[in-house]
């Protein structure tokens, strides 16, 4: 269970490194004067940040199970 929750720690962090850098790159070519490009850049990153959401589950499937049999 701890690589697994290690994995999707590293996950999480890959989709928030790439939407940082992609906001860090879209600032950089608006202020730069290319404003266009910075625009379509800076699009990439709520598009980066709700495919890490889809991919990477909130919860893993064993801790969702465990809090359910509680439940009953």
């Amino acid at each position: 269970m701890k690589d697994t929750t290690t994995r999707l720690t590293a996950a999480r962090g890959l989709f928030l490194v790439a939407a940082l850098l992609s906001f860090v790159l879209s600032v950089v070519l608006y202020f730069g004067g290319d404003e266009i490009e910075g625009i379509f850049v800076g699009i990439w990153v709520p598009t980066i940040l709700a495919l890490g959401a889809f991919l990477v589950p909130r919860h893993d499937p064993e801790t969702r199970e465990r809090v359910e049999g509680d439940r009953r």
